[in-house]
Parts: structure tokens; sequence; C-alpha cells
């Protein structure tokens, strides 16, 4: 049976992108397929941090892409006028707007010969040779079919192929939802490091992206963070400092959310549909990790195609330090030893210094 595209990648954020590189390099043929409008034209947004640590950087050079932005030479853990830092030992991280890596790794996918299609996903059904995407196409009214060898759900969190392909939870787990949200101020950045403030009931990144801006993406549990309205309230109430430094700066982004944060799959593979990046399963943003991480599963479905146990382990593996510091330190935040965190980061430099190196890698 004749097929439309060896693969077909649900969703064109930075994962589904560096997927379809690997495939192209690979000699597949591959159809992008993104609901969402800026698909086309690499202007695809999203709620994050920005910051690109040294590892996910040197991943990101290797895709070929290497996008304009600020330095990031650390990390800074800060409340209550008290901070640790942390320079990078190995190499240097970047601080890059969503829009702009969005766009290098767009023009990176179409060099390879990646086609993207607007339409949104609403149907799957496969067999043992291939796999059937049902899809809108962006401004038409009827059902167009794709098929394909096989399908990367790539499509984040809120993930229609997980849903379609069957491999949603069967129940979430207990804890409190966490949210982001992110805005961009117009100021000039004042330190190369990215800035965690630690709060109360929420944390505050801050990660220069240029030389005229910096974005501020606040994590947390609660009603507030579930709501755009709640950026500039949290912002007062609870990180004065930060506040203080933003005073008089114009906005130079609306706000935008994300959430909840944490998501499970019940594996990443079922017959011939891989899931990877957050739609395969997240913990937190509170680590950083989420590009490394997505693309060195983009990089590992690509070898493991006809292979699911071996993408299962490989996957396992990619992200068994980010699941295990992740959880760590949120279980941490989540508890009356919140307000310990940035002491310890103090009172103990060497074990600081040995998190943000394990991250960074």
């Amino acid at each position: 049976m004749s097929t439309d595209a060896d693969v077909v990648v649900v969703g064109a954020g930075p994962v589904g992108l560096a997927a379809a590189v690997r495939a192209r390099e690979a000699g597949l043929r591959v159809l992008l397929v993104d609901r969402r409008a800026g698909a086309l034209d690499g202007g695809l947004d999203k709620a994050c941090g920005e910051g690109l640590l040294p590892g996910a950087l040197r991943a990101v050079h290797a895709l070929g892409v290497d996008p304009p932005g600020r330095e990031l030479a650390g990390i800074s853990y800060r409340a209550a006028g008290r901070h640790a830092d942390h320079r990078f030992v190995a190499g240097v991280g970047r601080g890059v707007r969503r829009t702009t890596l969005h766009g290098a790794m767009t023009a990176r996918a179409g060099d390879a010969g990646a086609e993207v299609v607007h339409a949104r996903v609403t149907g799957l059904r496969q067999d043992a040779a291939g796999v059937e995407v049902d899809i809108v196409v962006h401004g038409a009214d009827q059902v167009r079919t794709l098929r394909a060898a096989w399908v990367l759900g790539c499509d984040g969190l809120h993930s229609t192929v997980r849903r379609l392909a069957g491999l949603e939870p069967r129940r979430r787990r207990a804890g409190p939802a966490r949210y982001g949200l992110r805005r961009h101020f117009r100021v000039a950045p004042w330190s190369d490091l990215v800035e965690v403030y630690w709060a109360s009931h929420a944390e505050a990144y801050v990660t220069p992206v240029a030389d005229d801006c910096v974005g501020v993406a606040l994590l947390g549990a609660g009603q507030a963070l579930r709501s755009a309205h709640g950026f500039d309230a949290l912002l007062r109430a609870e990180l004065p400092e930060l506040g203080a430094r933003l005073a008089g700066a114009p906005a130079a982004s609306a706000v935008l959310g994300a959430g909840p944060l944490r998501c499970r799959s019940r594996r990443r593979t079922a017959g011939r549909v891989r899931l990877v990046g957050d739609a395969s399963g997240y913990v937190d943003a509170l680590t950083g990790e989420g590009i490394r991480v997505g693309l060195a599963q983009a990089d590992a479905v690509v070898r493991h195609l006809d292979d699911p146990a071996a993408y299962e382990r490989v996957w396992r593996a990619a992200t068994r330090d980010y699941r295990a510091l992740t959880t760590g330190l949120l279980a941490w935040a989540a508890s009356p030893a919140r307000g310990a965190v940035v002491p310890a980061a103090v009172g103990a430099p060497w074990l600081y210094g040995a998190v943000v190196e394990r991250l960074a890698r």
C-alpha cells in the first residue's frame, strides 16, 4: 500500500523539528503536522524559561542550528537577600527566545526536506504495515487521511497522539498541579546567569535572551498561576526584589501560560506510534532540562524506529537523571522545608555546584 510519508511527525515544536531533521538524515520522507498558528513560518511561541543549558546548546548545534541569543554562564539561586551562584565548568549556555529558536529549527527542517502541514489531527488507526492519520487542514472542512509507516507524537503535554493511541495513564498522579507563566521585559540584562528566585509559593526564572530583553517565567501551584492575571500580582506579592529590578521596564510580550506541567504516559510506544518529548511524560520545568531531554529522545526514536523495546530502554536512560533530580527537588519545594532550598545551596556550594553541573551536561 502506498504511503504519503515514511514518518508523520505530529507537533512542530523543537522536539518535532529535531525528529524531522534526524528522520530526513536517515533518508526517510517526513511530513510535519501542527495545528498552531505559526507552524509554517517558524513563529510558534510557548511559555518556557528559554534558557539552553550547555548540554541543550550542544544538542542544538549538533542539529546544525545556531540561534542568536545571550550567553549564559551559570545559575544563581536567590531568596530573601541571599544567593548561591555557580558558573558552568564545561561550556556555556545561551538564552534564546522561543520564537527565535523555533524559526532557526524550522528553517533547518525545511532545508533538510521536511514538509510542514498546518492541520489538526482528529483520528488515528494502525495495522501491521502502517498508520492512518486523519487530519483537518487549516481553512478546510473536509477530513484528509495520511498514511505513513510511523507516527511520532511530539505534540506536547496535552498530546492528541497520546490519547488516540491509547497511551494516556489510567489515573492521574496525586499532588497539586503546577503551572507556568512567562513574559518578556524590555530591559538590558543585569547578569549573565539564569537567576532563580525562590518565593513562598512560586519560583521565578530570569533569563537574558537579547541585549535589551529578559524573559521571566513563573512556576508554582495554585489559582494565581492558572491565569495571565496572576503574573503581576505574584511578582509584587512574592518577589519584591525582582519586582524592583523590573520597575518601569515595559513589557515586551504578552503573558503566556502552560500546564498542568506534570503528565505521564502508559508507555512510549504502541504499534507503529512513538511518543517523544513532553508527550511521552513530563515531571516539571523546575530544572530547565526539557529541551536537552527532548532532543535526546528525538535522536533516539529515529535510531530505534523498528525496535520499540530499544526505544523504551533508551528513553528511560535519557530521562533518568532528569526524572530523579526534578522529582526530588519538586518534593523539597512542596514540603515545609521549601524555605531552606537557597540557604542549603549557600551553605553547601560544592553540592549545589554538582547538581547544576549534572543539569547542564
